[in-house]
């Protein structure tokens, strides 16, 4: 979890895995409703979400399987931690977006998850599956350039 920086922006958790996992095409910023525990339990950074995704149900964008911990200070009406959660969008933005995902193999995945001045916000990715060999190439060339780098970084020495 980081501090706040100059533009008032406080990321609570990234999902590090979409970017590995996923082509990530183009990414927008969501606002969600939120439980007050659930903003609580966010603030202390108690979230996991690599395993959630976003669907559509009747013209509605839902976050599904963002697991946000109960919070342990809250009183008997503790949220449920794997509970759908809405996510605010323009209606044209919506209507885009179910276009896109209509074509063949995208997906919406939450890439982060921040506080930006005090609303709690998600970054949602635009995402198509990579293959195996995919991945594989973008490992050597991060490799590579960690080894240009390196040599670099002794040249100067």
């Amino acid at each position: 979890m980081s501090k706040t920086d100059e533009t008032g922006i406080k990321v609570v958790a990234r999902n590090r895995k979409a970017r590995h996992n996923y082509f990530v095409e183009e990414s927008l910023e969501t606002g969600v409703i939120l439980l007050g525990s659930e903003v609580k339990s966010l603030r202390d950074g108690h979230v996991q979400i690599a395993d959630s995704y976003a669907r559509f149900e009747n013209s509605e964008l839902w976050l599904i399987k963002l697991h946000i911990n109960p919070y342990p200070n809250a009183t008997h009406e503790n949220h449920e931690p794997e509970r759908a959660r809405k996510l605010l969008l323009h209606k044209h933005q919506i209507r885009r977006l179910m276009v896109k995902t209509r074509e063949a193999g995208f997906t919406l995945i939450p890439l982060s998850i921040y506080f930006k001045n005090s609303h709690a916000k998600v970054e949602l990715g635009l995402c198509r599956g990579k293959k195996q060999y995919d991945k594989r190439e973008e490992l050597r060339k991060q490799d590579h350039a960690r080894e240009i780098e390196r040599a670099r970084r002794n040249a100067r020495d």
